[in-house]
């Protein structure tokens, strides 16, 4: 029984590694390295000025240049005891997330900080 669920699995794996790509799916695959820098502070300028035709890098280093400047204003509301740390400690988190969600090339919409990136035309 278990020969032969295994037999599906490849005959499964087979069909899919023939499937072509699309170009979206290989603008993923071959930008997800360096779209992870989008999310590390100032160097999400790395993919937004190297990768201009990628889809998938800008959708990210637009959604980190406004991650860069919720950064910028939270160290200066950084002397707040507890609210300034909270915050701060809250970018670090969706920094993390970004990075791990862009090397599984996934499509991620930051809650609010996408609807901002949206507006930015480069």
């Amino acid at each position: 029984m278990t020969t032969i669920k295994k037999e599906k699995q490849s005959s499964s794996a087979k069909a899919s590694a023939d499937k072509p790509k699309t170009s979206r799916e290989n603008d993923v695959e071959n930008n997800k390295g360096v779209v992870a820098f989008s999310y590390i502070w100032i160097l999400f300028l790395i993919p937004l000025l190297t990768k201009k035709k990628s889809e998938f890098a800008q959708f990210h280093a637009k959604q980190g240049l406004v991650l860069f400047a919720l950064e910028v204003l939270g160290m200066l509301f950084m002397w707040v005891p507890l609210l300034g740390q909270l915050f701060m400690l809250a970018l670090l988190v969706i920094s993390v997330m970004g990075i791990v969600k862009t090397l599984n090339g996934e499509w991620w919409e930051i809650p609010y900080i996408y609807e901002w990136s949206r507006k930015i035309k480069l």
